[in-house]
């Protein structure tokens, strides 16, 4: 693995996701393969799990980090080639990644999409500058269309989780106050498709999701008929993918308990962070079914995974 950018890096996922279960038993027993490197994160967005998770993940395997705020810590990049650089940019993104690379054996990114134009953020301008620029392994902390780290973790959890052998999964659409990615949506998509699931999406119609991303699945735009018998109900709020961020007002959907008695007794994901009484309802999030504190807490292992994958590169 040279980079950790989207489910195409992994070649077995679930085996993939066993290992990192395996890391749990005893977090530190890999500290010394990390001495000596360093990791650099950079935000061009806010974070709470993925920001923690990662230094952990980090501190786990004995690499230290440098965390980097776009705006804030550094100064604001410029991405677009030819750009007259007379704005608000005072860097341009082409020597700001060589820098970084310079001082980093590893490098993490996160970044959201505009939501304005579907083609611009499927360009994933931010993500591929690091990867084709820094000459360093590079991780995808969120894109503008993907977020495998989530899914990574998503699917240990899953494992750990399941109640039969092959579990039915259920990506349902809630409702949200405003418009957003698909990032979460389509890496957890792409994820389920290739594990020993049976998969299915739940939405509006015309919340369609891209088809490169949830070939493979069921598509069921009656809740009640998608969430009968499934054993995970995972929760997410995503703007339209045809009519590219139009937001979608659709209350009815939210996750109340009177839904997940729909199922069988499933458990309950979402990525978080997540409105309360909103996309899911307290008895859900506050019920003995509810594993999004457990689902967190694997982002770490996740990382840890495949910090420990990139790791093994570098030595060679």
């Amino acid at each position: 693995m040279n980079n950790f950018l989207s489910l195409d890096d992994v070649s077995d996922p679930m085996a993939f996701a066993r290992e990192a279960i395996e890391l749990k038993k005893n977090p530190l027993a890999d500290m010394h393969l990390g001495r000596g490197k360093m990791l650099g994160m950079v935000f061009f967005n806010s974070s709470l799990r993925t920001r923690m998770s990662v230094q952990k993940a980090a501190f786990n395997l004995g690499i230290q980090t440098m965390v980097l705020n776009v705006g804030g810590d550094l100064w604001t990049l410029e991405t677009q080639d030819g750009a007259v650089m007379n704005g608000k940019a005072a860097e341009h993104i082409k020597e700001a990644v060589p820098v970084m690379a310079n001082y980093c054996d590893i490098l993490a990114v996160r970044c959201f999409p505009g939501l304005e134009n579907r083609d611009i953020d499927s360009e994933e301008k931010i993500l591929t500058a690091f990867a084709t620029k820094s000459g360093k392994p590079v991780v995808n902390m969120e894109s503008a269309t993907l977020h495998p780290l989530q899914s990574l973790a998503d699917l240990i959890t899953i494992l750990e989780h399941q109640p039969k052998p092959r579990p039915k999964v259920v990506l349902s659409w809630a409702p949200h106050i405003k418009p957003l990615p698909h990032c979460v949506s389509n890496s957890f998509s792409q994820w389920m498709n290739k594990a020993d699931v049976e998969f299915v999406i739940t939405h509006p119609k015309g919340l369609e999701l891209g088809t490169k991303y949830t070939k493979g699945a069921v598509i069921e735009h009656d809740q009640r008929k998608a969430f009968e018998g499934a054993d995970f109900i995972y929760a997410k709020n995503w703007s339209s993918y045809n009519d590219y961020g139009k937001f979608m007002d659709a209350p009815e959907w939210i996750i109340d308990a009177e839904k997940m008695a729909w199922t069988n007794q499933a458990r309950f994901m979402h990525c978080l962070p997540v409105r309360r009484n909103v996309e899911v309802a307290d008895d859900v999030l506050d019920g003995p079914h509810s594993i999004v504190v457990k689902q967190a807490a694997n982002r770490e292992f996740a990382t840890q995974r495949v910090l420990k994958e990139l790791l093994k590169e570098l030595k060679h």
